[in-house]
Formats: structure tokens, C-alpha cells, sequence
């Protein structure tokens, strides 16, 4: 059929212009901007109806108050984020595409990295196994502070690498700026270093490079990168480290051993499609899995303890710590699981398998934003988020009740925690998020801004067994009532909204709405 052999001829070219030096450059800047904006489209059409998720309107909010850190995590992804939306409007769409942007250059780090270590088909097939992983695609387009993490990993341990084996200052500078930075994504990332750190150690070129200036030029930057948030962080009293600890603390060891072990399980599922493929590519002797089990030269097992380190340690930390570990983690160093599993020479990847697996990597991405409405067909009746669903239309009526009460613009809003943040995701004027189950995470939130500044708040309304019918988190009518208290002019809206999901009207939902004015509009 004459469409099939199109499709054969467009893979021999791109296989051909991939590996080919003159031209692979322009051309893998092609293909990754296909890949960001087919990834893009997915998003908009499988999450249609969803509305902005939790985590990622969390984000925004952070970002409308820049700090060096904040009670949750370390500040990179807010910075991120408030760079993106001073220019591109905030809204679902732009949000997706830079969320892919963002993850193209992860992907091209990677690529960069592979060219140190792969020949020409090899280093295509690495990059074509790397986007079948989750956190490059799926998982992606939920950004928050995991989803920052990939490029910088590469980053870091691209630089980190060049510059243990030149050990020269423009590298070793670079190493420490991607490692500062890298820390400032997620304090994961010490994982990282302290893997990076092993695998020198542990290599016999150790002391050229301690004798080096090399290893003090890294730490020089990296430490004065780091200072003013080390500075935040101590005048903070390491609170991004205690929430952590509570938040990811088991109440058992049994739980722990549990959790640890789908951390573990988890990271190989996670790692079964690329390592499958490479199989299924190379069929490699047993002699060759023996080589990359345990790799016969020293830039080999270099780059097997850097990768191995993070991925393993963290288990032993959370079975002495008691706490729990999330699988998804595993994939932030996952850049340099196809040097690990292509880089010995014995693996061989002929012209036609690589043409196979590139074939694979196109069409993935492709049949997934065919399936893409159906996907959100499915999503839609099995996972629902009532609150992100309906917080663009509760956003709307939120604005429009309280211009009833004030010419002002509107500058907090609270409520359920998913509500808190997605309607003011959707709202002008970057209003301030409260949740009300977790205040303390918005403390330029006061009584006195309050009360200068007017609230929306709003909840979902639904049985409860001490309201029966009051707020469907069990302390937000609550929550709600104290911040009233006292106030004139507030005024109490129940509603009812009724969306529409691809043409069809959809579950009715009840929403309370409190609209407290500013007190000089009192």
C-alpha cells in the first residue's frame, strides 16, 4: 500500500538525518518540536473537561509571591512559572505548552548527553527510548516540582561529567551552577549529587581530579548559587524539610517496607519498556548483558554508579527514616538509562532496528492524540474531580458576585483546597490563593489583608455528617464562618452549575459562595 511505503520512506529519512553530522543538529530540533506539540495537543484534548489540576494551579499561586523558598518545596518551579505567564496568558492550553517547552529541553540535554557516549544510530535510538517514558509525556503535562527535575538531572550530570573527565573551569563552573539549580528544583536532587560524588570516588582517575582545580570550582559556584536560599532556609527554620518529613512519614516499618518496595517495583516498571526494546533491538549475548550489568571500562561503570546511586539510595534512607517513596522519583535520573543499557560495545544496534524503534517513538505520540478524546471520555467517567471540572464556571460566578459587592479588583480567594487554587487559576488580577485545610501554606494571607482587601471564598456543597448539608470538606463551612465573623455586608450564594463535557450537559453541582468586601467598601 502506497501509504505504508510513504511512511517507510519518511523513517529511512529521518533515521538518515538523525545520524548524519551535518545535519542531525536542525534535524532533532524538528522532531522534538513535533514531539512537544503533538504532546500539547493530547493535553488539550484528553484533559478537556478536567480543568487545571491541583498541583500545577498550585504552582501559580506560589508564583504570584516570589521568594527564595517556600513551606513545601524550594522555589525553581514558581520562578519557572512566573517567567512563562509575564508572557503567554495564564490559561490550560499555554500551560500544557509549557510544560512540554519545558520537557523538549530535557530531551535535548539528554541527547547531548548521549553523544558523549553513543554512536549515531545508537544515540537515536537512546533519545527514541527516553520519550516512551512517562515523566516525558504523560506525566509531563502535570507540571509541578518532580516534573522539574528531568532536564536539570541531565543538565547536571551532563556538566558534572565533562568536567571530571577535562577538568576544565568553564565545565567545572557549569557543573556547579546545573547542581545549585538542580537543588533548587527539589531537595531530591541531593540524591544526584551524592551519586555523582560515589562514582568519583569510586573511580581510579579520582585523584587527577582532586589534585585539579576542577572540584573546588564546582563547589565555589554551586555554593554561592545556593547561599541566599540556604539563607532563606535556615531564617525558615528548614520548614520545606520538616513539612516533607511529616507528609511522607509511615506509621510503621511494615508500611515502610510496603511503600519501598512499590518504590522499587515501581522504577522497573517504569524502566521495562525501554530495556524490553533494547533487547528486542540488540539481542544481546549473555557476555553483553554481562558488560552491561558490569561494564568492563571506567567511564562505564562511572556513568552505572552515577545512575544507580539515586535510584537505589533513596530506598535505604526511607527503610532508616521510616518514610515513604514514590515511584514516580525514580524517573527524574532516567537520562542516562540508555547510556547504561547501549553504551557497551557489544551491544549492536543495526540501521533496520533503528529505524524500527524510531518508527515506535513517532507513532506513539501520534496514536495517543488519535485516542485522545476517547482517553477523556474515559476519564471522565471513572476519575472525576468535581472541583477542578467546575472551577472555570464557579471562577466566572465568583467574579461576577463580588463586583456586586466592590469596584475593586478581586484579590483572595479561598475555599476547598483543589477550589482555592483552581479558581484563581482562572480569574484576572492573580488573585492570592487560602486553602482553608492547609492556611499555613499561604502566609501573605492575614486577618488584616482581609479585611483591607475583601475574599471570595467558595466550597462545594454535599452531605456531611455534621452540617448534612454544608461544605463537603469537614471543616470548610467552618473555616468559612470564622473568616466572616464579625464582617459586614457578606453575602451568602448557594448555586447550582450544570457544564457541558463534548457537547452533552453534565452532573449538576451545588456550590457555596461567601463574598466578603473590602472594609472601606463597608
Amino acid at each position: 500500500m502506497k501509504w505504508i511505503e510513504g511512511l517507510r520512506v519518511f523513517i529511512d529519512r529521518t533515521v538518515a538525518a538523525l545520524t548524519d553530522p551535518r545535519r542531525r543538529e536542525r534535524a532533532i530540533i524538528g522532531m522534538l518540536t513535533g514531539y512537544a506539540l503533538l504532546w500539547t495537543v493530547y493535553g488539550l484534548l484528553a484533559k478537556a473537561g478536567q480543568g487545571v489540576q491541583t498541583d500545577p494551579a498550585e504552582i501559580v499561586a506560589w508564583s504570584r509571591h516570589l521568594a527564595l523558598g517556600s513551606i513545601k518545596h524550594p522555589p525553581l518551579a514558581a520562578w519557572l512559572v512566573y517567567g512563562w505567564f509575564t508572557i503567554f496568558p495564564v490559561a490550560e492550553w499555554s500551560f500544557y505548552l509549557f510544560s512540554m517547552v519545558y520537557t523538549f529541553a530535557g530531551l535535548w540535554l539528554a541527547w547531548r548527553l548521549f553523544g558523549y557516549y553513543l554512536d549515531a544510530d545508537k544515540r537515536v535510538v537512546a533519545l527514541a527510548l527516553l520519550t516512551l517514558v512517562p515523566i516525558y509525556n504523560f506525566f509531563a503535562l502535570r507540571f509541578d516540582v518532580n516534573i522539574v527535575l528531568p532536564p536539570l538531572w541531565a543538565a547536571t550530570t551532563l556538566c558534572f561529567i565533562r568536567s571530571f573527565e577535562t577538568r576544565s573551569a568553564g565545565w567545572a563552573a557549569l557543573a556547579g551552577a546545573a547542581a545549585a539549580v538542580a537543588m533548587l528544583g527539589k531537595y531530591w536532587s541531593l540524591f544526584l549529587l551524592i551519586g555523582l560524588a560515589v562514582a568519583v570516588l569510586l573511580d581510579p582517575r579520582r585523584g587527577i581530579y582532586f589534585r585539579s582545580r576542577a572540584p573546588w570550582i564546582t563547589l565555589a559556584f554551586g555554593a554561592a548559587l545556593l547561599a541566599p536560599h540556604i539563607a532563606w532556609l535556615v531564617h525558615s527554620d528548614f520548614s520545606p524539610l520538616g513539612y516533607a518529613f511529616d507528609e511522607r512519614a509511615t506509621h510503621s516499618f511494615a508500611e515502610t517496607l510496603k511503600a519501598t518496595g512499590k518504590y522499587l517495583a515501581g522504577g522497573a516498571g517504569y524502566m521495562a519498556a525501554p530495556v524490553l526494546l533494547v533487547l528486542a533491538a540488540s539481542r544481546p549475548s549473555l557476555a553483553a548483558c554481562a558488560d552491561i550489568v558490569y561494564p568492563q571500562s571506567r567511564e562505564r561503570r562511572f556513568v552505572l554508579i552515577a545512575f544507580l546511586t539515586p535510584l537505589l539510595l533513596p530506598a535505604v534512607v526511607a527503610l532508616a527514616t521510616e518514610t515513604n517513596v514514590n515511584a514516580i522519583w525514580t524517573m527524574t535520573g532516567f537520562a542516562l538509562l540508555p547510556v547504561v543499557l547501549l553504551s557497551s560495545p557489544t551491544i549492536v544496534i543495526e540501521r533496520r532496528a533503528t529505524q524500527v524503534v524510531t518508527a515506535i517513538a513517532i507513532a506513539f505520540p501520534v496514536l495517543m492524540t488519535i485516542a485522545a478524546p476517547a482517553i477523556a471520555i474515559a476519564i471522565h467517567r471513572t476519575d472525576r474531580n468535581e472541583n477542578t471540572m467546575y472551577a472555570e464556571m464557579l471562577a466566572q460566578r465568583m467574579l461576577l458576585e463580588w463586583h456586586k459587592a466592590s469596584d475593586r479588583p478581586l484579590r483572595i480567594v479561598g475555599g476547598d483546597l483543589d477550589l482555592a487554587y483552581a479558581t484563581a487559576f482562572y480569574l484576572p488580577d492573580a488573585p492570592a490563593s487560602l486553602p482553608f485545610d492547609e492556611q499555613y501554606l499561604a502566609p501573605w494571607i492575614d486577618a488584616a489583608r482581609i479585611a483591607h482587601e475583601g475574599i471570595v471564598t467558595a466550597c462545594r456543597l454535599g452531605f456531611n455528617v455534621r452540617h448534612h448539608y454544608g461544605c463537603a470538606l469537614r471543616y470548610g463551612d467552618d473555616d468559612a464562618q470564622r473568616i466572616i465573623q464579625g464582617k459586614q455586608n457578606v453575602r451568602r450564594i448557594e448555586v447550582t452549575m450544570t457544564r457541558s463535557f463534548f457537547g452533552a450537559p453534565d452532573q449538576t453541582m451545588p456550590f457555596l459562595i461567601y463574598v466578603v468586601p473590602p472594609a472601606a467598601a463597608n
